[in-house]
């Protein structure tokens, strides 16, 4: 089996990476070329793994770029994970954000109809496609009201998966993932901020950790879990949506209380609040209904919250000694 992965070298390329490699997979992923040039700073994820994988060059927004490599490679399986993935309220990059995902999105699905027809397709979806919800949990059922530049892209690609599923007969489907967390997690995301931060504090090395909204609440899971879930939905006969999550929401509060606790230091002495990381206030919090994904795929988390939290702090630790 050949399996594509855009977006091989961010959190859940690289453990989709491991996961299919040790399932006997030949692994070909689509990287920037500007990460080529700066291996070790843009490509520590794959590090373990870069000698067993094909890394092509080339930008999922320029179709004759994508075309090249899929008429290459021809895989099976298609994992499109690629996409300007952090959540701006403000719209400030909204243009690029749209160029990306939902060009980028549109180019791979036409360009697999038109030369590997048979490959079976996954678009990384989001809980921002919810956004402003008005009940939860949020199930495969419940209406798209996205918020942000990011999550109307996603919902974007959510419909062009669903469209080339329907009129081509493509087998292409979404997996619409709640927030998932690991020591691969980017530092502008709070729970790496937070563990980071503490670390740091812990060291010495600052002596504050500014952060928004302490009562925002998220469904947090662990990205090598949500990573697994992907490849399930693959495997079946029928390409069908799924919602990917814990179900159980957290604070960050909750956050700050598990990191600083595992360091021995009490949070309220270190954490200040800072309006300006405000963001949106939510009535009804993003939560996911899981039930179809357990049912359907035998899917269901493993690593606890406070024992992923705390993994990650280890990491940070060891990394900044």
């Amino acid at each position: 089996m050949k399996a594509l992965i855009t977006g091989i070298s961010g959190q859940d390329g690289s453990y989709l990476a491991e996961l299919l490699l040790s399932k006997g997979y030949e692994v070909h992923g689509v990287v920037m070329r500007s990460e080529l040039e700066d291996p070790e700073r843009a490509l520590w994820r794959i590090a373990g793994v870069k000698d067993q994988v094909t890394l092509h060059p080339g930008s999922i927004e320029a179709f004759p770029s994508i075309n090249q490599i899929v008429e290459k490679v021809q895989p099976d399986e298609c994992y499109h994970l690629a996409a300007s993935s952090f959540v701006s309220y403000s719209f400030d990059e909204e243009f690029a954000i749209f160029n990306s995902n939902v060009n980028g999105t549109h180019n791979i699905l036409a360009i697999i109809k038109k030369l590997a027809p048979k490959c079976k397709f996954y678009f990384a979806g989001s809980s921002e496609l919810f956004g402003r919800v008005s009940s939860y949990p949020q199930n495969e059922n419940t209406p798209f009201h996205p918020r942000s530049a990011y999550g109307i892209t996603k919902a974007t690609g959510y419909y062009l998966t669903c469209n080339y599923r329907d009129n081509y007969d493509m087998f292409a489907c979404n997996g619409i993932l709640y927030n998932h967390e690991s020591v691969r997690r980017g530092y502008e995301f709070v729970t790496r901020k937070i563990t980071r931060g503490a670390a740091q504090i812990k060291l010495g090395i600052s002596q504050e950790l500014l952060l928004g909204n302490l009562e925002a609440k998220r469904d947090w899971g662990y990205a090598p879990d949500y990573v697994r879930a992907m490849w399930l939905m693959m495997q079946q006969d029928h390409p069908e949506d799924y919602v990917i999550a814990t179900g159980n929401l957290h604070t960050v509060r909750e956050v700050c209380e598990i990191a600083f606790n595992y360091l021995g230091l009490d949070y309220h002495k270190y954490v200040k609040v800072d309006p300006k990381f405000f963001r949106p206030s939510e009535d009804v919090p993003l939560v996911g209904d899981s039930s179809k994904a357990r049912q359907k795929l035998g899917w269901k988390p493993e690593k606890e919250f406070q024992k992923m939290i705390e993994e990650i702090l280890e990491f940070d630790l060891s990394e900044l000694r």
